[in-house]
């Protein structure tokens, strides 16, 4: 069981780390947001975050 919630924890900071790295501050802040807002199963703040990172995503073709 340890082992299981280490691999996870890995897992969580190196995405973290992958989108930070691609789309700055602003994917970090997106992520934290969705992150957030599973956690605490609050709709409003965890659509922020979805919202936040759809708008990185789709910027380009804005």
């Amino acid at each position: 069981m340890p082992v299981l919630a280490l691999l996870s924890a890995v897992l969580v900071v190196v995405i973290e780390q992958t989108v930070q790295v691609k789309y700055g501050v602003t994917g970090a802040v997106g992520l934290l947001l969705l992150t957030v807002g599973i956690k605490a199963n609050s709709p409003a703040v965890s659509s922020a975050g979805a919202v936040v990172l759809a708008l990185l995503l789709a910027g380009p073709a804005l």
